[in-house]
């Protein structure tokens, strides 16, 4: 069961679906790997579309060793895929699913931040 499954679940009905431990454990899984915020920065810069590893170091300002450290994180959690052209190693957002979150929690973010400003400048 993916994280945006589970979420859209949670967002469309206030019922939480029954989940087993070893679901639950996935979805923790899927958060833990979404909660550094390099492999963030390396989605965000994915979302136009593929990228050679050069590219992504230079986008987040981060260390070859360490973005490629993320990346292959990110491949292995199945976030993310990668192939070979010569030397380069490109990478591309293999779960479309990773848009609808990101969209899902920017959107309650905003929300959020929209609310404390409005309450904050009432006074």
């Amino acid at each position: 069961m993916s994280s945006a499954c589970f979420l859209s679940g949670m967002a469309k009905a206030k019922k939480a679906r029954p989940m087993t431990d070893d679901a639950l454990s996935l979805v923790a899984r899927r958060f833990a790997v979404l909660s550094e915020p390099m492999r963030l920065r390396l989605l965000h810069a994915l979302f136009d579309g593929e990228k050679p590893v050069n590219s992504l170091v230079e986008a987040t300002g981060g260390t070859q060793a360490n973005v490629s450290r993320h990346l292959q994180t990110l491949a292995d959690a199945g976030l993310l895929t990668r192939r070979k052209e010569g030397l380069q190693v490109f990478y591309s957002i293999a779960d479309p699913s990773i848009f609808q979150l990101c969209e899902l929690v920017c959107g309650s973010l905003e929300k959020q931040h929209a609310a404390r400003a409005e309450m904050l400048g009432g006074r």
